[in-house]
């Protein structure tokens, strides 16, 4: 989460940087939303990296104890 953070401060130091002229509000509302949509997509990869990865570790453990459960019971 500090990452998600860090980059949303990036992206908008480097949106203000990038502004050398004075813009009307609403190129820099444009601008904005534009790096924050970009963090809402990394974000979004993030999660769904996370979910992939977690989903993975819980058939990891159901297979696991499934395979114990019909040892035990073939004893």
């Amino acid at each position: 989460m500090k990452k998600i953070a860090f980059m949303f401060v990036a992206v908008a130091a480097m949106a203000f940087a990038a502004c050398t002229e004075n813009k009307p509000a609403e190129a820099a509302a444009d601008a904005a939303t534009e790096a924050v949509e970009e963090v809402v997509d990394s974000a979004a990869a993030a999660v769904e990296e996370v979910a992939d990865s977690a989903a993975a570790a819980v058939e990891e453990v159901a297979d696991s104890a499934a395979a114990a459960v019909e040892e035990a019971v073939a004893e």
